[in-house]
């Protein structure tokens, strides 16, 4: 597991220890950063289920100014900050050892928008709706940002969630990436 592009390109990041994460292989994150970027030009970002940071690591390596990481796991948390350390970006990241859901309450209050949100939950979690439901009522993505989910290819992920809309959606093997956007509004004269 590495950074692929950007400013930190062939930076080694180190894996959770353990079995309970399951990292994002090279192949899928590249087809990821296609999909959403490649590459972009500052803003916010969040790792919701961070695991060992791979995603938002590369979006700090691909142009985003600052990123908030967040994993209940104390072995993911630990690995999280670690590869931060490696990559040199303290001063561009948070990181919270808490619950998903605790976690967005407690960006919204902050009044945040993010860029780019990153939702990666564990396979066996089943409430990617409920997610996108809270990041859209709380208007956390900014007008052009995005909102990527990988899931379990046997998962179904909502074609739209209030303002949100699927934009993308592909699968690789066992693996399932839905991209969303905010839904322009238009507005007749």
């Amino acid at each position: 597991m590495r950074i692929i592009s950007g400013d930190k390109r062939g930076i080694q990041l180190q894996a959770v220890p353990g079995t309970n994460t399951r990292p994002t292989t090279d192949k899928v994150k590249e087809a990821i950063f296609n999909m959403i970027g490649p590459y972009f030009e500052g803003g916010n970002g969040l790792d919701l289920f961070a695991g060992s940071g791979n995603l938002g690591l590369e979006a700090l390596s691909r142009g985003l100014d600052h990123m908030i990481f967040v994993d209940k796991d104390r072995k993911a948390f630990q690995t999280v900050k670690d590869n931060i350390n490696k990559c040199a970006y303290e001063a561009h990241s948070e990181v919270y050892r808490n619950e998903a859901e605790r976690a967005l309450k407690a960006v919204a209050k902050r009044g945040l928008q993010f860029e780019c949100i990153f939702l990666d939950p564990p396979y066996k979690n089943k409430h990617l709706d409920t997610y996108l439901a809270f990041i859209d009522e709380h208007e956390m993505l900014s007008e052009a940002g995005v909102v990527m989910c990988e899931h379990d290819a046997n998962t179904e992920a909502p074609d739209r969630t209030g303002s949100l809309v699927r934009i993308k959606y592909e699968l690789y093997g066992t693996t399932g990436i839905s991209i969303y956007k905010r839904e322009e509004e238009t507005h007749e004269a």
